[in-house]
């Protein structure tokens, strides 16, 4: 077998989500190609494209507790938008964030 280039550690910042779409689907083939090799050498477990996605970016994996209520608000605007719910919660997390900073520092 050739060897297969890794593109989960070459995963660069993306500035929207469509361009993220773009980019993983212009390599879709290398994915499927790294994932089927994965499973032939025994490498491959469960979460291992997360886990590997994650680290290439610099990012982890939290938990917390939310009111049922606002999840339910975020499925439903998620929805609307399009989005996965867990997705539209980090956009909005990050412009609360970059909101914040910006008054604190003014």
């Amino acid at each position: 077998m050739a060897i297969i280039e890794n593109v989960l550690t070459q995963v660069p910042e993306f500035g929207n989500e469509e361009q993220e779409a773009q980019w993983w689907d212009a390599r879709k083939e290398q994915v499927e190609n790294q994932l089927v090799a994965a499973m032939h050498d025994g490498t491959a477990r469960r979460g291992t494209a997360q886990r590997l996605v994650s680290e290439a970016r610099g990012s982890k994996n939290i938990t917390i507790r939310m009111p049922i209520s606002d999840l339910e608000r975020a499925k439903t605007l998620s929805a609307r938008k399009g989005l996965a719910y867990q997705t539209f919660i980090k956009m909005l997390l990050h412009e609360a964030l970059d909101s914040e900073e910006k008054r604190l520092i003014a």
